[in-house]
């Protein structure tokens, strides 16, 4: 049986911080040793700080749901990202963070998704679109046409602009180059530092970051003088602005938009572009399933456009979506810190210890999913499926920090995918066989490389 693709684990024993910042940078996933597959938890040790790996659901179940005020988000996430994301809700915590999530959440809620659906299909008929010059039977990298499209449904349902916009297309191109800069990979996301100490992030992130956001800017000012005038499309944008703190009556200005915005296209684009182009490498690796996926898109969507309930019919392409942000779920890990002494399974745990989550070693653990490593979207109508999706599955966390999107990005990672695979077979380069890697998402360590031609309508 094909096993889709999965980075080797450390199999070395203990090793130096120093070493394992080394294996770090170059990889998050394979810098971590291969037990934590089995691991109920896991304890690493170091001159600065002391980690601790949470597998077991209850402790998730404690951290995420339970107890998430006892439980806020590491600041060493903070390090890395600060020049881009400043103070969003990605980053902040306690009341700070609760006023934003007041703000923010109306925006997301159903009935606003289906407002924004019409944005959300065009975007996907331009990537049709776009491939249409590409489905020759050469290798194309279809993680940049991933990206592509992504950023275009943010923008569009956001701004209601498309990618071509200037500034949209400006924004897209400096993102990728803070992409590779590396922003994660901090001195301080590693070490403890006082806040008076540099951080030394490298000159190129925060270079592209200040450009983006000088770009983000430009767009929510421009919005501001919209809807103070009278004439602001109704879009996600003009919602979130427009929306007022119920407890304080308080509503973003245009610093904190651009924070807010910063993160919505981070979260929004890059962990979008991760899922999509994974889905399409697994579909054309199993092409069977690509086929059902195929059939029921023409099925539901028939020759015309689809309309929003139309998702609804996509079954077999969201068990796909599903098990394809199971074995590659976009952000990887998660990092909590406790804020009072805590035992955790017999274990005595110091105050600003770090708590890791990870849905990578979660979505794979041998203990509670059967067949981890396997891609069988199948699964979900088993009971060991259904049982591991209420304890071990969390692409987008849980609990009160459950990502404001989950709801969106489900609907768009299906829509697109069934676009997609309805106008075009996928099918894998030989030669160029995808391997996950992470820094800021799981991504492919030299891209993700697909064969594309015209499908038909006869699937």
């Amino acid at each position: 049986m094909i096993l889709p693709p999965k980075p080797p684990a450390r199999d070395e024993g203990r090793v130096s911080l120093w070493r394992y910042m080394r294996l770090f940078r170059q990889d998050i996933l394979s810098a971590q040793p291969a037990r934590l597959y089995r691991a109920w938890m896991a304890e690493f040790r170091t001159p600065f700080f002391r980690s601790y790996l949470c597998n077991q659901p209850e402790l998730v179940d404690l951290v995420l749901k339970q107890r998430p005020d006892d439980f806020p988000k590491s600041d060493r996430i903070r390090e890395g990202l600060a020049p881009l994301l400043g103070n969003s809700v990605f980053v902040t915590n306690g009341e700070t963070w609760k006023r934003q999530r007041r703000i923010i959440d109306p925006s997301f809620e159903g009935g606003r998704l289906r407002d924004t659906f019409p944005a959300m299909l065009a975007a996907g008929q331009a990537a049709v679109a776009r491939l249409g010059d590409k489905a020759d039977g050469q290798p194309v990298e279809i993680e940049a046409e991933a990206s592509h499209a992504a950023a275009d449904v943010i923008f569009r349902t956001l701004f209601s602009i498309p990618i071509e916009h200037e500034v949209a297309a400006q924004v897209f191109g400096k993102f990728r180059e803070h992409q590779r800069a590396q922003p994660v990979l901090n001195l301080g996301a590693l070490v403890p530092l006082p806040e008076w100490f540099p951080r030394f992030h490298r000159r190129r992130t925060r270079q592209t970051a200040g450009e983006i956001r000088g770009l983000i800017t430009r767009l929510t000012a421009q919005r501001m003088t919209q809807i103070a005038a009278g004439c602001a499309p109704d879009d996600l944008a003009t919602k979130i602005m427009t929306t007022a703190d119920p407890l304080t009556g308080q509503r973003f200005d245009t610093a904190e938009m651009v924070d807010q915005v910063a993160i919505f296209f981070l979260a929004g684009h890059e962990t979008s572009a991760s899922a999509l182009a994974w889905a399409l490498y697994l579909l054309a690796l199993y092409p069977d399933w690509q086929d059902r996926v195929a059939a029921e898109a023409q099925a539901a969507f028939g020759e015309g456009a689809p309309g929003f309930s139309d998702v609804a019919q996509l079954r077999l392409t969201r068990d796909v979506f599903r098990e394809t942000l199971r074995l590659y779920p976009p952000v990887p890990m998660m990092v909590r810190e406790t804020t009072c002494p805590e035992r955790l399974r017999n274990r005595d745990v110091p105050p600003r210890a770090q708590i890791v989550l990870s849905p990578w070693h979660l979505h794979r653990h041998e203990r509670l999913w059967d067949n981890p490593d396997a891609f069988d979207p199948a699964r979900f109508d088993t009971p060991n499926g259904r049982d591991a999706l209420r304890c071990a599955y969390m692409p987008f966390s849980a609990g009160q920090r459950v990502c404001p999107g989950a709801g969106f990005a489900m609907i768009e990672g299906v829509l697109l995918l069934a676009l997609l695979v309805r106008a075009y077979r996928f099918d894998t380069v030989p030669d160029r066989p995808a391997m996950p890697v992470a820094h800021l998402t799981v991504r492919g360590r030299d891209g993700i490389w697909l064969k594309i031609t015209p499908r038909g309508h006869d699937a």
